[in-house]
């Protein structure tokens, strides 16, 4: 064996396991992007599209599983976070693309939708491939949607994953999107690519933090762009960026100072840790709730991010007419409002980000205002609700904080670097020439045999 091909055969990445397609072939309605896009991932057969909001992932998904239906007539099940279902029913309606919505596990038509809470109620067997959308629910390793996702998947023969954020806090959290496609399980990337470091001491993290191991870094990329696409922009896979301009984007920050010191302290002052930090939320709920009802019904239509009840139903009662979305409610209500939030019906909606922050477009709306957490993932996803292709105006962001929270911005600005960084290693890597074939150089000299063997 040559020692090129024994370096090609050491490699880790990923191999195709479905078909190729003509663009031509594709619905005609799809961009030339997107159709690049979707042949790849047909092509691959166990694929994830990491494409930015507003990029068309709806359709791009709907097509994929349209094509595998053709392929393997069978049907296609399509995961959506809550309420995104009636969105992508409606989308396929628009395209010509048969599909149907189904909360019983019954299926209606080739392509059937349903949300993620429902997935117990169907068999795997019935399908021939399955698409997650919003796949990054599945991002904790821990999470028991991960395990019922990865073990749903795991004997189909197709199956994508799109998402905008797909490791939204660390590059580790690939891992579940590569064990959920049926490629390196989540142990194994770490044990290949990163360093580990316990930190059950460390004041600011709990447990172990994995590290790129630096010598392992343009393999780690190469390896996800193995099974991977990504892109924030037509001209990321080099086409043109006509149509897709987002709007100005200003984020104003209100920082609302406590009165009121710590319970045992004589002084007020700012909150150091995580701890203090929400005690200072707590003592300040009614002066920061104010500030954020005054910015929301300074606009017609508007969006308030909380994070804690107390929060977002001080906000209801602060705003006339205002309307809210609570976790405690019935899926079928949630669902209600935010359709109807989406069709305008609705002009102030007070939520969290972790209950209506995925897949839904809201660019009707250029208003919110955010309570902000130490989530990257629910900021920049709840942002993008509005902040998207296709809004037509100016995206104001208020932030409403305490001076203790400082640091939670700080965290939620690194998070956004290593975001970018993500998406730029992997542009990088798609742009070179190890993505489509590995290329390992010329190895003219002849392999020279120890003496002493």
């Amino acid at each position: 064996m040559e020692y090129k091909e024994f370096l090609r055969k050491k490699a880790i990445l990923a191999g195709n396991f479905g078909f190729e397609v003509n663009e031509s072939d594709l619905n005609v309605n799809l961009f030339p992007f997107q159709k690049y896009v979707v042949a790849w991932a047909l092509k691959k057969g166990r694929a994830a599209i990491f494409a930015d909001t507003g990029l068309g992932k709806t359709l791009m998904q709907l097509d994929f599983a349209q094509k595998i239906v053709e392929k393997t007539n069978k049907p296609v099940l399509i995961l959506t976070p809550l309420a995104v279902s009636y969105q992508t029913i409606k989308e396929a309606e628009r395209f010509g693309i048969e599909a149907s919505r189904s909360v019983d596990g019954k299926i209606k038509s080739k392509i059937t939708v349903t949300n993620y809470e429902r997935i117990h109620y169907f068999n795997r067997d019935d399908f021939g491939g399955c698409v997650a959308d919003e796949s990054a629910v599945i991002k904790n390793e821990k999470s028991e949607m991960r395990k019922k996702l990865t073990e749903f998947m795991r004997y189909m023969k197709y199956r994508l994953l799109c998402t905008a954020t797909a490791a939204p806090n660390d590059y580790p959290e690939l891992g579940t999107s590569s064990e959920a496609l049926g490629m390196l399980g989540f142990d194994d990337m770490i044990g290949n690519f990163f360093k580990s470091s316990d930190a059950t001491h460390h004041p600011k993290w709990n447990g172990k933090r994995y590290m790129l191991k630096p010598h392992a870094e343009k393999d780690f990329w190469r390896w996800v762009c193995s099974w991977a696409i990504a892109l924030r922009k037509p001209s990321d896979l080099g086409f043109s960026d006509d149509g897709y301009n987002l709007p100005p984007l200003t984020t104003r920050e209100t920082i609302v100072k406590a009165s009121v010191p710590f319970d045992g302290e004589m002084f007020v002052r700012e909150a150091i840790g995580i701890e203090e930090q929400r005690a200072e939320r707590k003592n300040t709920w009614k002066d920061r709730c104010t500030a954020a009802a005054e910015k929301m019904m300074e606009h017609d239509v508007s969006i308030g991010w909380g994070a804690f009840d107390y929060e977002t139903d001080a906000l209801t009662r602060m705003i006339p007419g205002a309307v809210q979305i609570k976790g405690s409610m019935r899926d079928e209500e949630k669902e209600e409002k935010l359709m109807a939030f989406s069709a305008g019906e609705i002009k102030h909606l007070i939520t969290k980000q972790s209950i209506a922050g995925h897949g839904l477009n809201w660019q009707h709306c250029n208003h919110m205002v955010v309570f902000p957490t130490h989530s990257f993932e629910q900021f920049y996803q709840g942002v993008r609700r509005c902040w998207r292709y296709g809004q037509k105006n100016e995206v104001i962001v208020d932030i409403i904080t305490t001076p203790g929270e400082g640091r939670v911005l700080e965290n939620l600005n690194r998070k956004a670097k290593a975001a970018e960084k993500m998406f730029e290693m992997l542009v990088k890597q798609m742009k070179n020439e190890l993505y489509l074939k590995p290329d390992f150089g010329e190895f003219k000299n002849e392999t020279q045999r120890p003496s002493w063997l």
